[in-house]
């Protein structure tokens, strides 16, 4: 796939922390599907982005460089590593892509639906079949400037209750791009 050069000013934080309680706390970074691990998988959905964060412990190496940061607070959930994934940025950003590590099916192709999604609103997210808000999306860092809480707010904030009164385009999920691996199960299941 080829880069998307009208992509200048999107930068990608990959969220690649928490406890993965279902998955009896395995590192879900440095899981491997078809052979290659769930960060690299992750990195490759970023191909348009002028830089990566990723928010979670360095435990796998990765082919394309980027910074590794953990969240402010410790274990503060997806608010917290959203926001300090953006504090790293060392370039600014007019977007900011989101997406959780455990995603393997997004790709280059679907942040630059969501990037379009973007136009005219604060932001854009993934829904799945349900019309549920999946952890991969692109907000505007002006609106993530305009909503972000104190340090002691973000701990444990739900991500739907920071962006609540953002104005969010719902990008309909192709094919299994919006499935995610919070157990044993789903990994059999999307490996097959």
């Amino acid at each position: 796939m080829d880069f998307d050069l009208d992509a200048a000013g999107f930068s990608g934080v990959l969220l690649a922390g928490g406890t993965a309680a279902r998955m009896d706390g395995i590192d879900k970074a440095s899981i491997e599907l078809h052979g290659r691990s769930l960060l690299e998988i992750g990195l490759d959905s970023f191909l348009d982005a002028d830089e990566v964060v990723v928010v979670g412990p360095r435990t796998v190496p990765t082919t394309r460089p980027v910074t590794f940061t953990c969240e402010d607070p410790p274990l503060g959930g997806p608010v917290a590593g959203l926001l300090t994934g953006f504090d790293m940025l060392l370039r600014p950003a007019t977007l900011v892509g989101v997406l959780a590590v455990d995603m393997p099916r997004v790709s280059p192709h679907t942040f630059r639906r969501l990037r379009e999604a973007t136009t005219g609103h604060d932001g854009a997210f993934l829904v799945d079949p349900s019309g549920r808000r999946q952890l991969c999306g692109v907000v505007t860092a002006e609106a993530l400037r305009r909503v972000r809480p104190d340090l002691e707010g973000q701990h444990g904030m739900a991500l739907h209750r920071l962006l609540a009164d953002l104005d969010l385009a719902e990008v309909a999920a192709v094919s299994d791009e919006g499935r995610d691996i919070d157990t044993w199960a789903d990994l059999r299941d999307l490996d097959d």
